[in-house]
């Protein structure tokens, strides 16, 4: 059995956020809700770029199913790839690949919790990214019990023996974290010092169909070097380990 899990391509809400926190704005000016925000022009090259990659993949392992977050950029990304690919594939969505909410702190910088919501800030630091629930949002362990739930019906029957799953930075995260039993030091030390590229793969196997999965590779995107097509590192919040 084998899960690949994709980053969608850079989307419009990522450059915003990049270039806020550089400009030191309180404010990521996104053109729409977390869950409509499209990929950006590179991160419709990138779309293009893996599935290009993946129509290279020898029919016989090919997945047999492709699952998606709604949110746009996601759902985008996964349509160009298998529509790219050629591959005679429907792109089912799953609301539980979903991106983490963040509540009251959406759209805001590190700066902008800091100046609006200092209590939440200092909570943040307190308790650590795996913890930390902001009011109305998720923590990473709510977005941990959601892939826990993802991974027992790839267990269910009928699931086909290769899955893509295409979502999000923290999600790919998380699923390491449940799939090779990380401690919360072991996956704060990975955050910290990882991005989770756009449009990456990572691969999970476990070729005897049961039993602890392995970590084959972690956040390639050599296929979009190899085409000519820009890898952009936008990432969230770096700052994840408890005060």
């Amino acid at each position: 059995m084998e899960l690949l899990l994709i980053r969608h391509g850079e989307s419009e809400g990522n450059v915003a956020a990049t270039e806020a926190r550089e400009a030191g704005e309180e404010v990521i000016d996104v053109p729409a809700r977390d869950a409509d925000v499209d990929l950006s022009g590179t991160g419709r090259d990138q779309a293009g770029a893996l599935g290009a990659a993946l129509g290279r993949i020898a029919a016989e392992l090919r997945p047999d199913a492709v699952w998606s977050s709604p949110y746009a950029r996601a759902r985008q990304t996964a349509e160009i790839a298998v529509e790219t690919a050629g591959w005679p594939l429907q792109v089912h969505t799953d609301e539980r690949l979903r991106d983490r909410e963040l509540g009251i702190l959406d759209r805001l910088t590190r700066l902008g919790v800091q100046n609006r919501y200092p209590g939440e800030s200092e909570r943040r630091d307190w308790l650590g990214k795996l913890y930390y629930r902001p009011p109305g949002g998720e923590s990473w362990a709510d977005v941990a019990l959601r892939l826990r739930s993802v991974l027992a019906e790839l267990d269910s029957p009928g699931m086909g023996h290769r899955v893509m799953l295409v979502c999000h930075d923290a999600v790919i995260m998380l699923f390491r974290y449940v799939m090779e039993g990380l401690s919360e030091r072991e996956l704060l030390e990975l955050a910290a010092r990882e991005t989770i590229l756009n449009a990456s793969m990572t691969r999970f196997v476990r070729p005897s169909g049961a039993g602890p999965w392995t970590l084959e590779s972690f956040n390639i995107a050599d296929h979009l070097r190899e085409q000519g097509v820009a890898v952009t590192e936008h990432a969230g919040d770096t700052n994840a380990r408890p005060r």
